[in-house]
């Protein structure tokens, strides 16, 4: 992998961390467009801890309040939604990594990403009373965290699962961008522990990906997402998602086309 190709990869990265539009399956994506022949989910996993540094900027005051207060209970919600990926990436390890590799599941994982977008912004738009931090309950963050268990699969996005699952509670529009923007903190850190020995095989040898291009691609993701990050959360408020929906669906078919019939780049 060279260093502009990380550099492009880390680019994506930081804009589709916090767009609901799956940035590990783009980076799947990109990475057989390039004929990048290294480890994806070791370079993937970096790049999300590039974006991290964007989650603890911009959403500081969040963070501050549970390292001041770290006994409440939004905390708890967190944790609570954070058990169900991490049961999910232990029992499921070996089918994550094969899906990364072969990205047999690409084209339907982002059809399914534009579903349920779709079914979260249609639901959403009823007239309702939103759910506060005072108000969410229990059962609603056990759903986000199986939703966002879920997106482990490249092209299932884990913003827009989390965020559609908290639309399907009828958790307000801010907080379900902010509680699925946090989320991701123990989400990367725990898949970052998971890729602990494929870290130990680059140190000493084993994995052919440079530290420039990896470097790169980090500081690169993070960057891009600081800016990312601040333009969904303002979206997530007033905008839609269709616009996302529809451009996940196409990018889905042509995926499917390309892997069963054109065979440009799978």
């Amino acid at each position: 992998m060279s260093i502009f190709e990380a550099i492009i990869l880390g680019a994506v990265q930081g804009i589709t961390e916090f767009l609901p539009v799956s940035s590990s399956g783009h980076l799947v994506l990109l990475q057989n467009i390039f004929r990048i022949s290294e480890p994806a989910l070791l370079f993937d996993t970096m790049v999300h801890v590039g974006t991290l540094g964007a989650v603890f900027i911009v959403l500081w005051p969040d963070i501050w309040n549970i390292l001041r207060r770290p006994i409440q209970r939004f905390t708890g919600l967190l944790i609570v939604a954070t058990l169900p990926t991490v049961l999910m990436a232990l029992l499921f390890k070996d089918l994550i990594e094969e899906a990364f590799t072969s990205a047999a599941f690409l084209g339907f994982a982002f059809v399914g990403t534009a579903l349920l977008l779709i079914i979260a912004e249609k639901l959403s738009r009823r007239p309702s009373i939103s759910k506060t931090e005072r108000t969410m309950q229990w059962k609603d963050a056990i759903i986000i965290g199986l939703l966002q268990g879920v997106a482990i699969i490249p092209g299932v996005s884990r913003s827009g699962a989390t965020i559609s699952a908290a639309l399907f509670r009828k958790v307000d529009r801010t907080l379900a961008a902010r509680f699925s923007f946090l989320l991701s903190i123990p989400t990367i850190l725990g898949a970052l522990v998971l890729q602990v020995p494929e870290v130990l095989g680059y140190t000493s040898g084993d994995i052919g990906v440079g530290s420039a291009p990896i470097i790169a691609g980090m500081v690169t993701a993070g960057v891009v997402g600081f800016f990312s990050i601040q333009g969904m959360l303002k979206l997530v408020r007033k905008g839609s998602l269709w616009g996302f929906a529809l451009y996940v669906a196409v990018l889905g078919v042509l995926i499917f086309v390309d892997q069963q019939g054109t065979h440009f780049f799978f």
